[in-house]
């Protein structure tokens, strides 16, 4: 993957409010599909930086996968905050949620 850790986060940003996407979609959007876990690194390194909304990169289930990196159920509650449920660690309806670079961004 030719991208960096700020080409992903440029993505990041333009995630909509109440939204999600999932690593995949991302690293689609920026040409090499099957570089998910690139982009799971960069929102890993991301934390403490509240300009890149990291809690609305998910995995291609709905699965809150990157939790851990936000310290207790603070991925959930953030995602709730924008009017997202969450049920055992996952998005409920999370098709109606999901939001897709490549469609969106050409």
């Amino acid at each position: 993957m030719k991208n960096t850790f700020d080409d992903i986060y440029q993505v990041v940003r333009l995630i909509p409010v109440g939204k999600v996407t999932s690593y995949g979609a991302i690293a689609e959007y920026l040409g090499s599909k099957s570089s998910a876990r690139f982009v799971g690194w960069a929102m890993n390194a991301s934390h403490g930086d509240e300009s890149i909304p990291a809690h609305r990169v998910v995995n291609r289930l709905g699965m809150l996968t990157g939790k851990a990196f936000f310290g207790g159920k603070h991925m959930q509650e953030l995602l709730e905050n924008e009017g997202l449920i969450i049920e055992n660690d996952r998005i409920k309806n999370f098709k109606a949620h999901y939001w897709i670079p490549i469609e969106e961004l050409i």
